[in-house]
């Protein structure tokens, strides 16, 4: 499996339209730090492809990918960072008359549904709650904090022969041990961190920051720990001051396994 990073931003994408900061101004001039909604996408040895998430930013990250079509949509939670992207997606498949598929969690399918009721009108919405399986993968899911924002979803990847896996998880905070029991021993572990040391009250906070992601890091015990879902509070070119096997994502990186 091939594993590419289409956006690695928060909810407001980087440059944020009303700021002026070092990183905003640099994402404008030369777009080291230009960043779009969060999604990745996954390529199986016989070709499969599943994108995941589809936010707002899902047409420029297409036209970026120089793709035309995609068949198969994997939801981690129904936020609209994660989920804007839908109506275009749906529009796209009607054109072409394509059958879409879209795979998440029971609750998830249901908040979709209301968000986008006409969604149903063309797209198969699959709930995976027990798992699935794709190729030689096995797909786990599970519910994990999302601090004042509620609740996402975490996916993890388990190879059908061999010992690999990975896991995605890019909204959570204070999780639980029951909620870390599948983040640890991965061959790869890609986890969300808005801020390097987020400034505010923990009771106000949706997601880990970078300084507690290497804490953890140190727990876990993944072999790579790849950082998504960054605002412009976090400079990208400063990457000196992560550890060794701790890394910040940017659109197009590939991650093979």
């Amino acid at each position: 499996m091939n594993i590419v990073f289409r956006g690695t931003s928060d909810a407001h994408g980087v440059p944020r339209l009303y700021c002026e900061c070092e990183v905003c101004q640099e994402a404008r001039a030369t777009g080291v730090n230009r960043r779009y909604r969060p999604s990745i996408q996954l390529f199986f040895k016989q070709h499969t492809t599943i994108w995941v998430d589809c936010g707002p930013d899902w047409y420029p990250q297409m036209e970026m990918a120089d793709q035309r079509i995609v068949s198969h949509m994997l939801i981690t939670h129904a936020h609209f960072d994660h989920i804007g992207g839908l109506p275009q997606w749906y529009d796209q498949c009607r054109y072409i008359n394509a059958e879409p598929r879209l795979y998440a969690a029971a609750e998830v399918i249901e908040e979709i549904k209301i968000r986008f009721p006409w969604l149903s009108g063309r797209i198969l919405f699959i709930a995976i709650d027990d798992g699935i399986e794709f190729e030689d993968w096995r797909l786990r899911i599970w519910r994990v904090n999302h601090g004042r924002n509620g609740y996402s979803y975490a996916f993890r990847f388990e190879h059908k022969q061999r010992a690999t896996s990975f896991v995605y998880c890019p909204d959570s905070i204070a999780l639980s041990e029951e909620e870390q029991r599948l983040l640890y021993n991965t061959d790869l572990l890609i986890m969300g961190a808005s801020f390097f040391k987020e400034p505010y009250a923990f009771e106000t906070r949706s997601l880990y920051d970078v300084t507690e992601l290497i804490e953890l890091h140190s727990k876990w015990q993944p072999k790579q720990l790849w950082i998504t879902h960054m605002s412009h509070d976090i400079d990208t070119r400063k990457h000196e001051a992560l550890p060794e096997h701790i890394h910040y994502a940017y659109t197009g990186k590939v991650l093979e396994l």
